[in-house]
């Protein structure tokens, strides 16, 4: 086996801590908590860090996370928190996984390995709404996003190429994605190839993932940031952090340092930073003192500082699934799903190991985003309408998607052409090989919760997205599922399968729609905006500082802090906030 110890460069890093003092300490060890703590650790090489992490350090040898194409595998592991909503009223009060990383490395460690961008005018919304337009806008931002990435290859997009986190285009295309453009450009539908990054993703493109070239392997926080630290940082994994402390009567507040779960104090000379990411970073707030000061009562924690917008304005991408079995002459990368230990999946990664082209090298790489005119202007406009018409209490939020919905740069839907299965109400027949176009909602109405449970608040949180409470984001669903179905029947996809096996094409009627609808929505593991970047007067917890409203040295920088969800997968603003964030505190601002 030619491959080395990945994990090596971290031994240094992960380690028994004796000294309870120190400048920083970071609570979460995720995708943004280990960007931010080396950045910290180069930049301010006199200062003593902290990271504190509940779960493991992963080896290489951990397949699920290091193999690309065994992507999402690590789901529902011993590296997941393995959370689930509440039961959801407008989906048949179906509980929904949410899935986030328990491991150094954090959600990052455990996804699909997605790497795209939103439109600019999302990230420069950030700066409108927190009203600081010099410190938050699509330039600062994907200046922090390049500078975290290391891209191999040539395409003529925007990359980085000296970054942390490696990334590269797949060198296995499977020979079905060979009608993923064809179809959409048949449809109208431009072809954004090399140039999806940049601030203008609307169109259908293949785009990058986040693999390593010199082992494809998964690049993250763990293996591409924390191995660049000096001996200043260190990593302790397997702690929970209990709560936040103050200074007694310290008005801003000012942390002290934080306390473990063992009653054990940690004092932070300097500042305390969450990054325990948008689900687990309002609960620490919380129990911490800081939050809605009925629910801080009931849960008999003191209020030190009464913040509203605490755990609210939960949002997530949702999504559908069209599932069609392919012609026989087709292969797809179901055996290694479906049929791991088989003959197939056994020889492809056997060649995965030897550093040959492999099955198991395959990640996501067929995308298309889109704006609702693009399917039709009547489309278009009804959802418009719907957005408009069906939110019953406007906030800043609700009014800067509407304004999305107005954009034409700004996606509202994106389909993703998988070679494999990804059913949500269909079982996997046993054999066969498939395809999928999984077709997710970019800026959905419907806004939950996340807050520590009041009668037990030291175990898991109370998660309520609030999923299809919006009726536009019903009729949304149903609108990119019925043009994905388009998509599926355009020559030459039409001519690769044989089957629509989801929805199935006993779907035809607006009620079988909504009924269908309702049991398959899924989620795509994307919460944002718990600790939003707002004033505290919008329902805001951090400002453009990032540091948390009436305290003086406590940050939130992770996802949780995007004030309105991205029409992009996230990993990509999460190293990009924590860049900005690193900068900021080096700069001492």
């Amino acid at each position: 086996m030619r491959r080395t110890l990945l994990l090596a460069g971290l031994a240094s890093a992960v380690l028994a801590v004796a000294d309870e003092a120190f400048d920083y300490v970071i609570v979460g060890g995720g995708t943004a908590g280990l960007a931010l703590a080396t950045r910290l650790s180069i930049g301010l090489p006199q200062s003593q860090i902290l990271v504190l992490e509940a779960g493991p350090a992963a080896p290489f040898e951990e397949l699920r996370i290091t193999v690309p194409g065994m992507r999402g595998s690590g789901l529902g592991s011993v590296y997941d928190w393995n959370f689930t909503t509440t039961a959801q009223p407008h989906i048949g009060n179906r509980k929904i996984d949410v899935n986030r990383g328990k491991v150094l490395g954090g959600s990052a460690a455990l996804n699909y390995l997605c790497y795209d961008r939103a439109a600019a005018a999302e990230y420069d919304a950030w700066g409108a709404l927190i009203n600081d337009t010099g410190r938050w806008n699509w330039d600062v931002m994907i200046k922090a996003m390049l500078k975290s990435e290391n891209f191999t290859g040539e395409d003529g997009d925007k990359h980085g190429r000296a970054g942390p986190i490696r990334t590269t285009y797949n060198r296995l295309i499977p020979e079905a994605l060979a009608s993923w453009r064809p179809a959409l450009n048949s449809l109208g539908v431009p072809s954004n190839d090399g140039g999806s990054l940049g601030g203008n993703p609307i169109g259908v493109m293949f785009q990058p993932t986040n693999i390593d070239v010199t082992r494809w392997t998964r690049s993250n926080s763990a293996t591409g940031y924390l191995p660049l630290a000096g001996a200043n940082l260190h990593v302790r994994t397997g702690v929970r952090v209990a709560k936040v402390e103050f200074a007694k009567g310290s008005s801003p507040l000012k942390a002290t340092g934080v306390i473990l779960e063992d009653s054990t104090k940690i004092t932070a000379r300097k500042e305390v930073i969450l990054s325990a990411g948008t689900i687990q970073s309002p609960g620490l707030l919380e129990a911490s003192g800081i939050g809605q000061a009925k629910l801080l009562q009931s849960a008999n924690i003191a209020t030190l500082k009464d913040l509203p917008g605490v755990g609210e304005n939960l949002q997530d991408h949702i999504r559908m699934s069209n599932v069609y079995r392919l012609k026989p002459n087709f292969t797809s990368f179901d055996p290694m799903i479906y049929d791991s230990a088989g003959p197939f999946a056994s020889e492809q990664m056997r060649l995965w190991l030897e550093g040959k082209v492999s099955w198991y090298d395959y990640t996501t790489s067929a995308y298309s985003f889109l704006n609702w005119a693009q399917i039709s202007n009547q489309t278009s406009s009804n959802l418009i309408h719907l957005a408009q018409s069906n939110s019953s209490q406007p906030n800043v939020i609700d009014s800067k998607k509407i304004e999305f919905l107005h954009d034409p740069s700004v996606p509202q839907l994106e389909i993703i052409m998988e070679t494999n299965f990804v059913g949500a109400v269909t079982a996997y027949p046993g054999t066969g090989n498939f395809i999928t176009l999984l077709s997710s909602i970019m800026h959905p109405m419907s806004r939950g919760s996340v807050h520590i449970n009041a009668s037990h608040p030291s175990v898991v949180p109370v998660i309520n997205p609030q999923y299809l409470s919006h009726e536009y984001d019903l009729h949304s669903l149903i609108a990119g599922s019925k043009f994905a179905r388009r998509v599926a029947n355009t020559k030459p996809m039409a001519d690769i399968w044989e089957e629509e096996v989801e929805p199935g094409l006993e779907i035809q009627s607006e009620e079988e729609w909504r009924d269908f609808a309702r049991k398959a929505m899924g989620s795509f593991y994307h919460p944002v905006g718990t600790c939003a970047m707002l004033p505290e007067g919008d329902g805001g917890v951090v400002g453009a500082d990032l540091v948390v409203h009436g305290t003086e040295n406590v940050r939130v920088v992770d996802c949780s802090v995007i004030p309105v969800l991205l029409s992009a997968h996230i990993q990509t603003a999460a190293y990009g906030i924590a860049e900005v964030a690193a900068g900021m505190i080096i700069a001492g601002v």
